[in-house]
């Protein structure tokens, strides 16, 4: 079999289009990477969608936070504090032992305890925690002198949140949600080791990383390119995020602009 025909065989086998069976023997470098990048396509669905849906998430949590109502501030607060005290891998694995009891109860979350709603469901609020403590501080971190402006050009408000408030906020809070970003993308690599799970060996990227690292044993292949594809997704992460902290920022000088930077976290 030619690399080109192992590519039009596996190339979407993780959505389930193409060859159903794995290869068996005779794992060659054309079907590790074929098969590690199809896995990519769940990576890749599980970070857009929690990303862009725990983003308006965190931004409520972060305002509930900051407000001084305690009705919003104190559900706020403990959202937050569960999500970023509780490491994600345990998230991951009490609910799906939480959707599985409930699918006992009524057959309407049978859906939940597959990995592309359930396990979603857990990093969409666990990437709201950490962007709505991160957006909680660039809240805190907005000039005085900006919302004084705002007063006395009469806005207030909603005006004044869409105009001055929030524009600021995602300026000062943009480098490190971009970090964030990257790690929301790192972590879904836990997905299918953690309780949900892969419906006909349709996993994603680690998941066929391991499948090949057990089958061969030699991890010094396929964990290799499994770094090489993340490292590329971490490059266009970077690339777009830089382009719209520019955007951001338009209105700054050069040397005042701040810049998108990876900076590694110990720990999630």
């Amino acid at each position: 079999m030619s690399c080109w025909e192992t590519i039009a065989d596996y190339g979407l086998r993780s959505i389930g289009i193409g060859e159903r069976l794995l290869p068996r023997a005779d794992y060659t470098l054309c079907q590790q990477v074929t098969l590690i990048g199809s896995g990519m396509i769940w990576n890749v669905y599980f970070g857009v969608l929690a990303l862009m849906s725990g983003f308006f998430l965190a931004t409520s949590a972060a305002l509930g936070k900051a407000s001084g109502n305690p009705f919003l501030r104190k559900p706020a607060e403990w959202f937050i504090f569960l999500f970023r005290g509780s490491p994600l891998f345990i998230q991951f694995f009490f609910a799906y032992f939480l959707f599985l009891s409930l699918k006992s109860v009524s057959p309407f979350f049978d859906v939940f305890t597959s990995a592309w709603l359930g396990a979603l469901i857990v990093l969409f609020l666990n990437t709201a925690a950490y962007s709505a403590e991160i957006f909680h501080g660039a809240l805190l971190s907005i000039p005085r002198g900006d919302l004084e402006a705002a007063d006395a050009y009469g806005f207030s408000g909603w005006k004044k949140f869409r105009r001055i408030t929030w524009p600021t906020m995602l300026r000062l809070a943009w480098p490190a949600y971009t970090n964030e970003a990257i790690f929301l993308f790192h972590a879904t690599t836990l997905v299918y080791f953690s309780g949900f799970p892969a419906f006909q060996q349709r996993g994603d990227a680690l998941y066929y990383a391991n499948y090949f690292a057990d089958k061969t044993f030699n991890p010094f292949v396929p964990y290799p390119i499994l770094a090489g594809f993340f490292i590329l997704l971490t490059l266009i992460l970077i690339g777009g995020f830089g382009w719209v902290n520019k955007r951001l920022n338009r209105h700054l000088p050069q040397d005042a602009r701040q810049k998108v930077k990876l900076k590694p976290n110990l720990m999630r």
